[in-house]
């Protein structure tokens, strides 16, 4: 690494976390007068608000906005290097292209791998505050709405529940079906289940049990009131509002490998988060290549019209990611590939700038 390339890596990074600093403060402070009506409602104290939601809020932010804020950094810093005719004198000095782009792929390099961390690990610990917090103050209190459950909750165990009451922990009209292939040889019905959190058990109601041996051949049990343990918590019916986000990748790929097993209908939505986390650093050096390339000449425009053309990249790109991400969880696109089609797009679009665009 030579002089130019510390001083082009060092006034690039500089900018861009200056930018992030800049842009995610004043989004902070719109959100804090949206929400201020729900801080004074609870009577919070701005000690609480500050430690116990924005300083999680804000690198939450941080990284929503990078492809943003990194395609400001390199704009601003490689349009001003053109404007002052020192991008001429490199070129001049025998260094081509490819080779000043160099720093700049570090750059965003060491940003990306700091992006990986920080949504593989560091966030999603942030995000459990974060999230606690929104669930208290600012959402409406859950209800699980949903009707006729159905979980697998073994290989060949499933439980049905026409009901659930997460606030009394109380499911009605329940069954616990044993299957052996597609043939059904247990099921145990019973018209309530509740939670004993002290127990940390479940307590079900009399039950009736039907054992099948045959297609003639069944017997019925009538069973007590009874406690016992299941492969089912009451978790399991609680609120997931942005459960995905707060949860570290060793986390979430436990969470989609029991979603799996359950054959639940929103495994897409976790498989989805799962990919984005490592395409996501992938696609800030792409983002950072091509702002070299639409910045590294003078433009009539000056540099704030360079600028504004990146705010527009930039939000395509984000519009991009937000579609992918919605065809996932519909079912419409593999998750592995809506992941990765955002930055396969852009990588096409850069390979054009830098084919065509003078330079």
């Amino acid at each position: 690494m030579n002089i130019l390339d510390k001083y082009i890596i060092k006034k690039f990074l500089a900018a861009f976390f200056f930018s992030v600093v800049i842009l995610v403060t004043v989004i902070c402070v719109i959100d804090f007068t949206e929400k201020n009506d729900d801080f004074i409602q609870h009577n919070l104290p701005m000690s609480k608000i500050i430690f116990g939601y924005y300083i999680y809020l804000f690198p939450y932010f941080a990284n929503l906005l990078s492809p943003i804020t990194i395609f400001i950094a390199v704009v601003f810093v490689t349009a001003q290097l053109a404007a002052r005719t020192e991008i001429v004198a490199i070129l001049a000095s025998g260094v081509s292209f490819r080779r000043l782009m160099l720093p700049y792929a570090m750059g965003g390099a060491v940003v990306g791998l700091l992006i990986f961390g920080l949504i593989g690990w560091v966030l999603p610990i942030g995000n459990k505050s974060r999230v606690a917090f929104e669930r208290a103050y600012i959402k409406l209190p859950y209800r699980f709405q949903g009707r006729n459950v159905h979980i697998k909750i073994g290989p060949r165990s499933y439980v049905y529940m026409e009901s659930y009451d997460n606030l009394s922990n109380i499911g009605f009209h329940f069954a616990l079906e044993t299957v052996d292939s597609t043939i059904l040889k247990r099921r145990l019905t019973a018209d309530a289940i509740n939670w004993d959190s002290t127990k940390q058990v479940w307590h079900l109601s009399p039950q009736l049990v039907r054992t099948f041996r045959g297609a003639q051949d069944e017997t019925l049990q009538t069973v007590p009131a009874r406690d016992t343990t299941l492969n089912l918590f009451p978790k399991d019916f609680a609120s997931t509002y942005k459960l995905a986000e707060t949860l570290t990748l060793p986390e979430l790929n436990a969470y989609i490998k029991t979603k799996i097993e359950r054959g639940a209908d929103d495994t897409q939505l976790y498989l989805s988060e799962k990919y984005e986390r490592y395409a996501y650093p992938f696609s800030i050096v792409i983002l950072t290549l091509i702002g070299v390339t639409l910045s590294a000449r003078k433009s009539r425009a000056g540099v704030g019209g360079q600028i504004a053309l990146g705010f527009v990249l930039a939000f395509v790109f984000i519009i991009f990611v937000m579609l992918s991400r919605n065809l996932a969880q519909v079912g419409s696109m593999s998750p592995l590939v809506a992941a990765w089609v955002p930055s396969t797009v852009f990588s096409v679009i850069g390979l054009a700038l830098y084919r065509f665009v003078p330079k």
